[in-house]
């Protein structure tokens, strides 16, 4: 399975991104995997933003973003996205999507994926 992340950029505080996350692999099918997002900011671990079950039912979400990110998929499309509205800047990192088959389980453990993308940039200015 290989994730491809993109969306990230320059954004003003209060302000709104969607990152996406395609997916592809010989044999897959998207909607088997767990798909989670998360972020390092410099001189900072890797930490949990969201995950999202393969049918898409179950969401999950850090404290920190809750309220103000969204996780969605695109089965029909193998993509997930996530959608940052009311940016900060303690938001700014690089983000990363992951993968793992079927059960989200302990989602919020980078241990937990099997799969990762290649990370995205967010910077949020204030």
């Amino acid at each position: 399975v290989q994730l491809q992340a993109s969306g990230g950029g320059l954004v003003q505080a209060g302000g709104s991104l969607r990152l996406s996350c395609a997916a592809s692999g010989r044999i897959f099918i998207f909607n088997n995997y767990c798909v989670g997002w998360f972020r390092q900011a410099p001189g900072k671990e890797r930490e949990f933003v969201a995950a999202i079950s393969g049918s898409g039912d179950y969401t999950y979400y850090a404290d920190s973003v809750t309220g103000r990110f969204t996780i969605s998929r695109d089965n029909d499309k193998n993509t997930a996205y996530l959608h940052m509205n009311s940016s900060k800047p303690e938001d700014t990192a690089v983000y990363y999507c992951a993968a793992r088959r079927y059960v989200c389980g302990t989602y919020t453990q980078t241990g937990t994926y099997n799969y990762w993308g290649q990370g995205t940039q967010v910077t949020v200015s204030s």
